[in-house]
């Protein structure tokens, strides 16, 4: 095991361990005894004065839907002057400025943090997700009123996992919305690790990353979720549930976490991982991320990583795994590429070459390596990304 002592003068690789293998496996959660596993699952989720719930299971067949519109709401860059346009079946429209009548007053503001919202159709059914919240709740509440949309109509909120820069701006957008929101709107999350309190130990900046506010989120009255397995969000779109590590990808850990709880605030110990529970401060080996997916008809999956901290391959092939859909029409998010080595990014894209996504969008954290070599490799299907970018696939 690493010494979790260690001041990592660079992101520290985790080891894979051997209870990776022992994840949720789709047989496990669709086929038999599902009944007594979610019942199970239930009760250890509602012990003692911490209520959470089970996600819904995904039934033998996933959500399928007609078309999904993907905005940007906060990334890393924007660019004013991109022109809209359209490739194949995916129209790509930029947002330029904030203008109207009046002097300006606010713009779209950018910044290293990673927010998402997903409108998706089927038949005469629309659901809407935001996905994951950036890291400053003043950058959220503006690029939403800027970009129109109105936190009144999510149908869900999914956090990818428990690192500032996705959850930062979460505790604003409730206060902000405060009595706005649907009653019990679900907030789904990988796990109990989204709670505990993390320490940023990477450089070029060290120091106190957080930890998820659970009392807030009981104030707002979300009903907190937590899709361990693969799940249904919104009756539309599904979670990866926990990603295993089955692919050449190793887990950086650039922070740790604090486990158990002080003030009300950090992670139950008796909620987390068997081996985690006795132990104090570990490097983060992001066992509780998720990613969200869309089955488009006739196209595939839309798969939506977020960080990819456990690789953006295991990601795919975990989505294609649940579902049973072998067909990636489209991988978009952070990468989690930027602090890797080149060769680690080339043996990435020859991954999602075989793969053969017909679009990949790169966001956040992958870095310009990937960009340059996937634009390379496969020309055609890297798609810019800035934010207030609308990304919308139709079936």
């Amino acid at each position: 095991m690493i010494n979790p002592q260690l001041d990592p003068a660079a992101a520290i690789e985790v080891e894979q361990r051997s209870e990776d293998d022992d994840m949720v496996k789709r047989r496990d959660v669709l086929c038999g005894g599902g009944a007594a596993a979610f019942a199970t699952l239930v009760s250890s989720l509602l012990v003692g004065s911490r209520p959470t719930r089970a996600a819904a299971l995904l039934p033998g067949a996933v959500p399928t839907i007609d078309k999904l519109t993907v905005t940007v709401v906060t990334d890393s860059y924007q660019l004013a002057v991109a022109p809209n346009s359209t490739m194949g079946n995916l129209e790509i429209q930029r947002f330029g400025f904030a203008l109207s009548d009046l002097p300006p007053r606010k713009a779209l503001l950018s910044e290293f943090g990673l927010a998402l919202h997903a409108e998706s159709q089927s038949g005469s059914e629309t659901r809407r997700v935001l996905i994951d919240f950036g890291f400053t709740s003043e950058t959220l509440n503006n690029n939403l009123e800027i970009l129109k949309i109105d936190p009144a109509a999510l149908n869900a909120l999914v956090l990818s996992h428990g690192h500032y820069d996705h959850f930062g701006g979460l505790v604003g957008l409730l206060e902000h919305n405060k009595g706005r929101l649907k009653a019990k709107l679900p907030l789904h999350l990988g796990g109990e690790e989204c709670f505990c309190s993390r320490e940023w130990k990477a450089p070029p900046t060290k120091g106190n990353f957080g930890a998820l506010d659970r009392k807030a989120l009981e104030e707002a009255d979300l009903a907190v979720t937590y899709a361990e397995g693969p799940s249904v969000i919104a009756g539309h779109a599904f979670t990866t549930g926990q990603i295993e590590l089955s692919s050449f990808e190793k887990v950086l850990a650039p922070s740790v976490m604090t486990i158990g709880v002080k003030d009300g605030i950090g992670c139950y110990a008796d909620k987390l991982p068997e081996d985690e529970r006795t132990q104090t401060i570990i490097p983060d080996q992001f066992r509780h991320e998720i990613a969200t997916v869309y089955n488009l008809k006739g196209r595939g999956l839309v798969i939506l990583t977020s960080c990819s901290h456990r690789g953006v391959v295991n990601i795919v092939k975990r989505a294609q795994a649940a579902s049973g859909e072998h067909k990636v029409h489209a991988v978009l998010g952070g990468f989690h590429l930027a602090p890797q080595k080149p060769d680690y990014v080339r043996e990435t894209v020859a991954a999602l070459k075989e793969i053969d996504p017909d679009y990949i969008i790169p966001m956040h954290c992958t870095g310009d390596v990937f960009s340059d070599l996937a634009m390379v490799e496969m020309p055609g299907r890297l798609v810019r990304s800035y934010t207030g970018t609308r990304f919308i696939f139709s079936a």
